[in-house]
């Protein structure tokens, strides 16, 4: 098994992921990653898991960094509430109190999501390659040659491409392969949770996530204080890894279509964090006055755009060298919570068919590709629907249709 060398392009959650799994099993692998560092660029806050995600990390995480993981989750929600931009509850969903939400298989949480970046690259630090950028691959019957924008290259006998929504991997093994623009936009930052922050906060946030409605702007909401420190975790659990601190805040998501905020698509895009949040603030400025000042309070260097693409469903392919995790094949709106999830899942399904056909690896991706497909674009189309559901009941609805299914983390 440990002659079988994989290549994975992305180091991302999925990435990552499978590469722990990988490791686990005894399976040589290598992962690229286009960014300088591990922190070069936001990439999100506040992510909620479910069970497939606890699944997946029970699965391939050696037991010490599985147990890390569960000690840096979030403080689980137990509620879920639709408030006005005036503070008036629309909507409550309250939680099932007798569900283990930290279990695996029934797990309902939420993480930092750098804190789990972290855990996930724990052990792994001599086989992640930092600025090497995936252009291409040639592929043939013995193995696959994986090209790099430097100009240097690298052998496998598989190649994964975890390398996102604009994955170079996928556009060369699917170019038919469609994303389309939902046309939907997040403002996202975090506010710490100072004293003057927590006597704003609202009382619907202090017991779960929550989502504010109001005219053609959302806004979803939610704490992060997790059980344990990241750092003393790590010296309790696994002294050997070293974990950033994380403060409690309270992350949120201004969000709308695009032509709400008053600005082109491209000054979004051209946007620094500091415009960003002044934009955020215009978006809710007539909003009750205790919100206003939660977003001020925010850390404007934190705030980034993010655009919501979607992912066309793609009909089989020949399984070869070469296969495709997470928002490189199967992106989809936050609507669902799934996408995360769904990466993880991807890497915990991989692993698994390789590992029981380590002996014939183009097999075990075409297991693995026939699962991921039926599951992958089912959790799109899923995304798909309920924004298009909040989408119909007003733009200034899309925060409840996109974070809904978030209420059980």
């Amino acid at each position: 098994m440990g002659e079988l060398r994989l290549a994975v392009a992305g180091a991302g959650l999925g990435g990552l992921c499978l590469a722990q799994g990988l490791r686990r099993a005894g399976i040589d692998v290598e992962v690229y990653e286009r960014d300088a560092g591990p922190l070069v660029r936001q990439q999100g806050y506040r992510l909620h898991l479910d069970a497939r995600a606890g699944l997946a990390l029970e699965r391939c995480l050696p037991p010490g960094l599985f147990e890390l993981f569960l000690a840096t989750c979030g403080r689980p929600s137990r509620r879920f509430t639709v408030l006005s931009d005036r503070l008036r509850v629309l909507h409550e969903v309250r939680g099932d109190e007798d569900v283990d939400r930290y279990a695996p298989a029934t797990m309902a949480t939420s993480v930092h999501r750098q804190t789990l970046r972290e855990v996930l690259g724990a052990g792994l630090e001599g086989r992640i390659h930092y600025g090497r950028e995936l252009t291409g691959f040639d592929a043939s019957a013995a193995g696959v040659r994986l090209n790099f924008a430097d100009g240097s290259s690298a052998e496998a006998d598989l190649l994964v491409g975890a390398d996102g929504v604009a994955s170079a991997v996928r556009r060369q093994l699917l170019p038919h392969a469609r994303v389309v623009d939902t046309g939907g936009r997040c403002l996202y930052s975090r506010t710490p949770l100072t004293e003057e922050a927590r006597e704003l906060l609202p009382p619907a946030l202090h017991q779960g996530f929550t989502a504010f409605v109001g005219g053609r702007i959302g806004m979803a909401a939610g704490l992060v204080c997790l059980r344990q420190s990241p750092e003393r975790a790590a010296a309790r659990i696994a002294p050997d890894v070293r974990l950033s601190p994380v403060a409690d805040y309270m992350m949120w998501a201004v969000t709308a279509q695009r032509a709400a905020f008053r600005t082109s698509d491209a000054a979004l895009t051209a946007a620094d964090p500091a415009t960003l949040h002044a934009l955020a603030s215009r978006a809710v400025r007539s909003w009750h006055p205790d919100l206003l000042r939660l977003v001020a309070l925010a850390e404007p260097e934190h705030t980034f755009l993010a655009r919501i693409r979607t992912a066309l469903p793609v009909p089989a392919w020949e399984p070869g060298r070469v296969t495709l995790l997470g928002d490189a094949i199967h992106a989809m709106s936050p609507a669902r919570g799934s996408g995360a999830n769904t990466a993880l899942q991807d890497a915990a399904v991989l692993c698994g068919a390789l590992t029981e056909a380590a002996d014939d690896p183009v097999a075990a991706v075409g297991r693995y590709e026939t699962e991921m497909r039926e599951y992958g674009f089912a959790a799109v189309e899923a995304s798909r629907r309920a924004e298009a559901e909040g989408g119909a009941r007003g733009a200034g609805r899309l925060a409840f249709g996109l974070y809904r299914h978030l209420a059980r983390g």
